[in-house]
């Protein structure tokens, strides 16, 4: 199997060597495409690859991006943002599947791993799958100036090797730009876009528009199940920030419109109720969220926490809250069994033994009382 890597870049001098540090071996051949670089991304491009195109930013990342598809000449081509990384683990993974390629599939599925990294070996908060490795001859081209994407076809295959992002930048406008300018040159926003778009006001404080934008998306069918539970999410988000209560459960609830109850929802349900400290209504949502499968091998986001870590410890705050003990325990422990590590397991663990020979050495009439969780 031969590679060509395909990136478009603008003032990455802080994570392109990372990223191409982690590939350029396996690679068959580098193309870098600069959108406009001041920094000095393109003389650090130059230490991996002579293959280093101009493109002038037209506020189109697909454009950008097609461009760069069409500078590779290898049977398969290969997409990295210039924060993405591959840890060693996948670096092996990808170099089996190289050597031992059917070259029957047109398309190769990586799961996109997302989150907040102190070491490598730290889990990902969020995954969902994106396809990595795309037969050139089939002609795949990227659609939408911003979240741009491909439609796919043709024989595909779905894999466990990883995609890292270790995201450096902050939260800018850009996107927001885009979508503005989009619309002031009266372009419609298809389905997809009102979801990104109402997404993209969520994040820069413009919740009664984005609120509008999220109803829209949320009136729709045919989208991806991951992104109308996010908009669900961040709909009730968007309510909580305006202090509109009775609204943020709505929100919620028409995540029900499109799916069978996902833990990120229950478990957004039960922060709701335990808020409000009705523990035993957030304990319903909590314990539901603890017994829902994780989705495997779908191409949505799934966040992972929410599936075992989380609702057990917020089952053991909630039993605390309520004066049981027991069961207190008996859900950090389970907590404790998904990440054996962490420190809030512990702590509480040290502290409830605390309680349990204060109690044993007090009257047994003795009320539990304690700083909360």
């Amino acid at each position: 199997m031969k590679i060509s890597l395909c990136m478009i870049v603008k003032n990455e001098e802080k994570t392109l060597g990372r990223c191409l540090d982690s590939v350029c071996d396996i690679v068959d051949e580098i193309i870098i495409v600069d959108t406009g670089s001041t920094d000095g991304t393109k003389s650090i491009a130059s230490r991996y690859t002579k293959k280093i195109y101009d493109f002038e930013w037209i506020d189109d990342f697909a454009a950008a991006r097609n461009y760069s598809f069409s500078k590779a000449t290898m049977e398969y081509i290969m997409w990295l943002d210039a924060d993405d990384v591959l840890l060693e683990a996948d670096r092996q993974k990808l170099i089996n599947l190289k050597n031992n390629f059917d070259h029957s599939f047109d398309v190769v599925m990586m799961k996109y791993n997302l989150g907040s990294y102190i070491n490598d070996d730290d889990e990902p908060v969020c995954t969902f799958m994106r396809e990595r490795l795309l037969r050139r001859a089939k002609g795949y081209t990227w659609h939408d100036p911003i979240h741009e994407f491909i439609i796919l076809d043709g024989k595909i295959l779905n894999t466990d090797i990883c995609i890292t992002h270790k995201r450096m930048h902050g939260k800018t406008d850009r996107n927001l730009k885009i979508f503005e300018k989009m619309i002031a040159e009266g372009k419609e926003l298809s389905d997809r876009n009102k979801f990104y778009y109402a997404r993209e006001l969520f994040l820069n404080g413009r919740f009664e528009e984005a609120i509008v934008y999220y109803h829209e998306f949320l009136n729709t069918t045919g989208g991806l199940t991951s992104n109308y539970m996010d908009a669900s999410m961040d709909l009730a988000c968007c309510y909580r920030y305006m202090k509109d209560d009775k609204n943020v459960l709505k929100a919620l609830l028409r995540s029900f419109e499109h799916d069978s109850p996902r833990a990120e929802i229950c478990c957004q349900i039960g922060f709701l109720y335990k808020e409000k400290k009705d523990y035993e209504k957030a304990i319903f949502w909590y314990d539901v969220a603890s017994k829902i499968k994780k989705p495997a091998n779908q191409w949505g986001s799934v966040i992972h926490d929410f599936y075992d870590f989380t609702p057990n410890m917020e089952l053991c705050s909630c039993y605390f809250h309520l004066g049981n003990l027991d069961m207190a325990i008996k859900y950090n422990d389970i907590a404790a069994a998904f990440k054996p590590d962490n420190p809030m397991t512990k702590q509480n663990a040290e502290y409830f033994n605390s309680l349990k020979k204060r109690a044993a050495n007090s009257s047994p009439k003795r009320v539990l009382v304690g700083s909360p969780v």
